[in-house]
C-alpha cells in the first residue's frame, strides 16, 4: 500500500480491517491446530475421526442423537475434547464482524458520528441476538 493510499484510507476502516485480519488469522490458526489435534487424537475426541464417516449422511437431529453432540452453546463446556476445539475457531470467525464493529465504536463516538455509531451498535446487537439464539425454536 502506498503512503498516499494509506493516508486516504479513513482510520476506522484501517482499524476495522486490522481487527478483522487478526480474527481471521487467529480463527484459521485455531482451526488448523484443532484439526491436527483431532487427527492425532489428543486430547481424546467425543467422536473419533475413524467413526465420523458413519454419521455424515444423517440428518442433524439424528446426528445429534447418535453422537450426543452438544447443541447451542453447550459445546463450550466440552473444549477439552479435540473434536469440540474446532468450534472455537468457527465461533471466532463468526464473531469477527461484530468484534471489528466494536473496535470502531470509540472512533465514531469521539468524532460525533452518531449515525455510524448507531448502525455499528445495531449490527453488533443483531449479531449478538443471533448468536444467543434468543428467538430460536427451542
Amino acid at each position: 500500500m502506498t503512503a498516499d493510499r494509506k493516508r486516504a484510507t479513513p482510520p476506522e476502516q484501517l482499524r476495522y480491517a486490522g481487527v478483522l485480519r487478526a480474527c481471521v488469522g487467529a480463527g484459521l490458526l485455531i482451526l488448523s491446530v484443532s484439526f491436527l489435534l483431532y487427527m492425532v487424537g489428543v486430547p481424546a475426541a467425543r467422536v473419533p475421526a475413524n467413526q465420523l464417516p458413519q454419521y455424515w449422511s444423517l440428518p442433524v437431529d439424528q446426528f445429534v442423537s447418535a453422537t450426543h453432540a452438544p447443541t447451542g452453546w453447550s459445546w463450550l463446556a466440552l473444549l477439552h475434547h479435540s473434536d469440540m476445539l474446532n468450534l472455537l475457531g468457527i465461533a471466532l470467525l463468526a464473531a469477527a464482524s461484530a468484534l471489528s464493529s466494536l473496535a470502531v465504536l470509540p472512533m465514531f463516538a469521539r468524532r460525533g458520528e452518531f449515525a455510524l455509531l448507531t448502525i455499528a451498535l445495531l449490527q453488533v446487537l443483531v449479531l449478538a441476538i443471533s448468536a444467543s439464539n434468543l428467538f430460536g425454536a427451542h
